[in-house]
């Protein structure tokens, strides 16, 4: 166990992560500098935005990816989403999310994956109670235990289910999601 921040963590990580692209570079550097002007950058009280975690949860084999479709955005994403109070890894933020968005006990983060595997920085449409931000989020390889049993939190999604690495484009994923499900694919073995 180490002593040191984990917000220095995370910006020594994310000074070392090397972007697939342009757009994941570029969101990088906007995280690392977000994260250099806020002692709490997970805090959802930032009026530009806020530091959210996800998992690209994998089945044991490596042959399949979870995905969930999302009840508000209406669209097929990873488990993820904001840190609760106190919380200060992105580490721990995804895989809290991922164990409540899909009830699967047991997940574990990739050993040989970049922590992150994968950076993201979107935009939040305004709502009713919240004004329009930017998620900026830190994307972790999540590996899901042999005899993983999905028990999905139905109140924020139509649907979760197992997908093919050959069906993913089927469901519509945007850029970086593309590019981050297709980093994971390369780390992970498929046991056949």
């Amino acid at each position: 166990m180490t002593d040191e921040d984990p917000i220095a963590s995370l910006a020594t990580s994310l000074e070392r992560h090397v972007g697939a692209d342009e757009e994941e570079a570029r969101d990088r550097d906007r995280i690392l500098e977000f994260v250099r002007r806020h002692v709490d950058p997970f805090a959802r009280r930032i009026a530009e935005g806020h530091l959210t975690g996800s998992a690209i949860v994998v089945s044991a084999d490596g042959g399949r990816v979870l995905m969930l479709h999302h009840r508000k955005l209406d669209r097929w994403l990873q488990p993820g989403g904001h840190a609760n109070p106190g919380e200060r890894t992105g580490e721990e933020v995804a895989l809290r999310e991922a164990l409540e968005e899909t009830g699967i006990v047991g997940l574990e983060l990739h050993p040989n994956a970049p922590r992150p595997l994968d950076v993201d920085v979107h935009d939040i449409p305004g709502r009713e109670n919240e004004p329009a931000h930017q998620h900026l989020d830190l994307r972790y390889l999540v590996t899901a235990p042999e005899d993983a049993a999905v028990s999905p939190q139905v109140e924020e999604l139509h649907a979760l289910r197992w997908t093919a690495w050959e069906e993913l484009d089927d469901l519509g994923p945007d850029r970086g999601l593309r590019r981050a499900l297709r980093k994971a694919r390369a780390l992970v073995e498929v046991r056949g």
